[in-house]
C-alpha cells in the first residue's frame, strides 16, 4: 500500500494546477465560518450562558468571537494567509473543544470544518485572490504585472484534501447508511425533510410526493458515496462527481434547515471542478483585445502600485497599462502635451481615440472593468466628480514636488517568509522533493489509519454490537482505538458519520415546542418552533441540532429537556421584551409520523397537526421550574 500511495502521489506532486479553485476554496470557506461566528455573536447568550442573560458566566465571549471574525474575514480576503489560517484553527479547536458548542450545541460540521481548517494551513492560498499576492507585488513597485505569470501549484493540494475530506468521510457515512432501513429503501433524502424539524421553509412537496424520483435521489446518494474516494481524481468522470456533489449539496441547504453544513461541503467543489474549466473560464472571460490603454509614470512608486493595484481586481483583464517615459511617442493624441503635462496626470485612450486624464482616467478604467462600472459612472456624478478631481490634484501635485523615483523603494521583498506550502512543495533541490513526497506519504498513510479506526470501530464493531473486551488483549487494542479516536476526532476532525439514520428517527413520533400568555392572556408563540413545528430561522444551524436532535429525541432525557427549555425560554423571552417572572410558558406537544417506508403527502400531514398543552413554566428570579408529566417520552 505505501509503494502505491507513494507512486500517486509523487505524481500528483510533480503535477501542476491553476491556483483558481484554491483561493475560491479559501474564500468560501472564509465566509462559511464568517457567517458561523457571526451566528455565535447573535445566540452567544444561549450558547454560552448557564442561563440566557441571567448568569452570564463568560463575559468576554463576545470579544473573543469578534477577533474571530476578523480572523476569519483576513482570511475570506487573503490578508496574512499563513497566520490568519493557523489562527482560525486554533479558534476552531479551542471553541468546538472548550465551550458548550462541543456537546450541546454541535453545529453538525464543527469536526468538519476543523479538519478542512487543519489542510488549509499548508495549502497555497496566497496565490489567487489574495491581497497577499498584491502585498507581494507591491514589495516590487518597478516590475510590471505583464512579469508575473498565472500561478500554478502542486495538483496535490486538490487531490489530497478532498479524498480525506470529502471522500473519507462519504465512504464512512455510506457504511453507516447500510444499516438504516429508510436508507436501503431508497428514502434517506425523503424522511428527513418529510419531519417538520428538519425542514427548510422551502415547500418540496412536489418532490417529496414522486417516490420514484425522491427513491432514485436516494440511491445516487449511496452510489455516488460508495464510489467518490475510488474514481473522483479520474479526468473524465470528474465532471459527473463534481455535478453530482454540487447538486446533493445545495438541495441540502435549500430544503433542510443545517445550511451552513450544506455551505461548506459546496466550499470543497471549488477543488473537485476539473482543472480545464478553470483554464476554459479564464479564457472566457478574458477580453480579446483591451478596452482602454492607460499611460503611467514608470519611475513614480506611487504611480507604478496604483496600476499594480487596477491590474490586480481587472478580473477581464480590460485595461492596458503602459510606461509614459517608452509609450508616448507612439500615440498621436499625445503628442500635443509636453513632458510636464504627460508626468502631470494619468492618461489614458479608448477604443475610438478619445483621451482622457486625472479622476476621468480612473472613471474609465472602472467602467472597462465591467463589475466595477457603477462605481466609474458614480464618480462622474456632478459634484463628487469635482470633489474626486480636488483631491486627486492634491495628491498629483505633491507627487511631483517630492519627486520620488526609483531610488525611493528598495526592491528587496523582505517581509515575506516562506509559507509552509512553499517550503514543501517548492523546495530548491530534487533530493528535497523526494524528502517531502516520502514524508507525505507516510503522513497519508498514518490519516488512512485513523479513519479506518473510526469506521471500523463505530462503522462496523458498534453496528454489529461486537464485544471488544472479551479479553484483556481485546480490551487493550479497545482501549487504544478510542485514544486514537480522541486524537482524530480532536485535531483532524475524524468522526462517525452517522447523521439522520434508523436510530435517529426510529420512535420520532412527537414535537415539542413553546408558547406564552401575554399582558391580554392571548397565547403566542415563541419565535422558536412554530404552530406547524417548523424551526424558525435564525434558529437553524447548531441551534436546531440542540433541539431536534437532544433536547427532543425518541428516547428523551428528561433533565437535559429542562434544561433547554430553560435555555430557550429565558433567551427568547428576553429577546422579545417579556417579564419572566410575570409570563406563563406553556409547553406543547404535537404527534407526527416518522416511516420508513413512503408515504404520500407526508410533509404536509406533518404539518397539519393539532398540539395539547402538557405542560408549563415559571420563572422567579433565576430559578426556573418546568412542570411536565412523568413520562414525556411515553405521552
Amino acid at each position: 500500500m505505501y509503494k502505491f500511495f507513494h507512486s500517486k502521489i509523487n505524481a500528483l506532486y510533480l503535477k501542476k494546477a491553476p491556483a483558481t479553485g484554491v483561493g475560491l476554496f479559501r474564500m468560501l470557506f472564509g465566509l462559511v465560518t464568517l457567517q458561523e461566528i457571526l451566528f455565535l455573536i447573535y445566540f452567544n447568550h444561549l450558547i454560552f450562558d448557564p442561563i440566557p442573560f441571567l448568569d452570564v458566566e463568560f463575559p468576554m465571549i463576545v470579544f473573543f468571537l469578534w477577533l474571530w471574525a476578523l480572523i476569519a474575514l483576513a482570511l475570506t480576503l487573503g490578508y496574512r494567509c499563513q497566520t490568519v489560517s493557523i489562527a482560525n484553527y486554533i479558534f476552531w479547536l479551542i471553541f468546538v473543544n472548550f465551550t458548550p458548542m462541543q456537546r450541546d450545541f454541535d453545529g453538525g460540521f464543527d469536526l468538519f470544518m476543523t479538519g478542512a481548517n487543519f489542510f488549509l494551513i499548508f495549502m497555497p492560498i496566497d496565490k489567487a485572490f489574495a491581497l497577499d499576492s498584491l502585498r507581494k507585488k507591491f514589495a516590487t513597485p518597478f516590475v510590471h504585472y505583464s512579469k508575473y505569470s498565472l500561478p500554478e501549484v502542486s495538483a496535490l493540494v486538490y487531490y489530497l484534501p478532498v479524498a480525506i475530506c470529502l471522500g473519507f468521510l462519504y465512504f464512512d457515512s455510506v457504511i453507516h447508511k447500510m444499516f438504516a432501513e429508510h436508507w436501503r429503501n431508497g428514502l434517506g433524502a425523503w424522511l428527513p425533510t418529510s419531519i417538520p424539524y428538519y425542514m427548510s421553509a422551502l415547500d418540496m412537496s412536489w418532490l417529496l410526493n414522486n417516490e420514484i424520483l425522491e427513491k432514485m435521489i436516494g440511491y445516487t446518494i449511496i452510489i455516488f458515496q460508495f464510489t467518490f474516494l475510488f474514481f473522483f481524481h479520474q479526468r473524465r468522470l470528474r465532471p459527473i462527481f463534481f455535478w453530482v456533489g454540487v447538486g446533493m449539496h445545495l438541495g441540502i441547504t435549500l430544503s433542510f434547515n443545517i445550511y451552513p453544513f450544506g455551505m461548506g461541503m459546496l466550499a470543497f467543489y471549488t477543488l473537485v471542478m476539473p482543472f480545464s474549466w478553470y483554464r476554459c473560464i479564464a479564457g472566457w472571460l478574458t477580453v480579446k483585445q483591451p478596452l482602454l490603454t492607460v499611460f503611467y509614470d514608470q519611475q513614480c512608486p506611487l504611480c507604478c502600485r496604483t496600476v499594480l493595484l487596477l491590474n490586480h481586481f481587472d478580473v477581464c483583464r480590460s485595461v492596458s497599462y503602459k510606461p509614459m517615459q517608452t509609450n508616448a511617442k507612439s500615440y498621436p493624441a499625445l503628442n500635443a502635451l509636453n513632458e510636464q503635462q504627460l508626468l502631470a496626470d494619468l492618461y489614458a485612450l479608448d477604443g475610438q481615440g478619445r483621451l482622457f486624464s486625472g479622476v476621468a482616467t480612473y472613471a474609465q478604467i472602472l467602467i472597462a472593468m465591467r463589475y466595477t462600472a457603477w462605481l466609474g459612472w458614480l464618480l462622474k456624478v456632478p459634484g463628487i466628480f469635482q470633489l474626486a478631481c480636488y483631491r486627486y490634484r492634491r495628491i498629483a501635485d505633491t507627487r511631483l514636488r517630492l519627486k520620488c523615483d526609483v531610488s525611493c523603494v528598495a526592491e528587496t521583498g523582505a517581509g515575506f517568509s516562506k509559507t509552509l506550502y512553499e517550503k514543501i512543495f517548492e523546495p530548491d533541490n530534487l533530493k528535497a522533493t523526494r524528502g517531502f513526497v516520502s514524508k507525505i506519504t507516510k503522513v497519508l498513510v498514518v490519516i488512512v489509519f485513523l479513519q479506518l479506526n473510526s469506521t471500523i470501530h463505530y462503522g462496523l464493531l458498534y453496528r454489529f454490537d461486537v464485544n471488544t473486551r472479551q479479553t484483556s488483549l481485546t480490551s487493550a487494542m479497545t482501549d487504544m482505538s478510542n485514544a486514537l479516536l480522541m486524537f482524530s476526532n480532536t485535531f483532524l476532525g475524524i468522526t462517525p458519520h452517522a447523521l439522520y439514520l434508523h436510530d435517529h428517527f426510529a420512535g420520532y413520533n412527537h414535537l415539542l415546542a413553546i408558547t406564552y400568555l401575554d399582558k391580554d392572556g392571548n397565547e403566542q408563540w415563541l419565535p422558536f418552533v412554530n404552530e406547524q413545528g417548523r424551526l424558525l430561522a435564525p434558529n437553524w444551524g447548531r441551534v436546531h441540532s440542540m433541539w431536534a436532535n437532544i433536547a427532543v429525541t425518541p428516547n428523551i432525557d428528561e433533565l437535559r429537556l429542562k434544561k433547554f427549555i430553560m435555555k430557550v425560554t429565558a433567551f427568547w423571552g428576553k429577546k422579545i421584551g417579556l417579564d419572566l417572572d410575570n409570563t406563563h410558558f406553556i409547553v406543547k406537544m404535537k404527534k407526527i409520523n416518522a416511516p420508513f417506508l413512503w408515504e404520500k403527502d407526508l410533509r404536509n400531514n406533518n404539518l397539519a397537526g393539532s398540539w395539547q398543552a402538557i405542560g408549563y413554566v415559571k420563572w422567579h428570579g433565576k430559578v426556573v421550574k418546568v412542570f411536565l408529566p412523568e413520562d414525556v417520552d411515553g405521552l
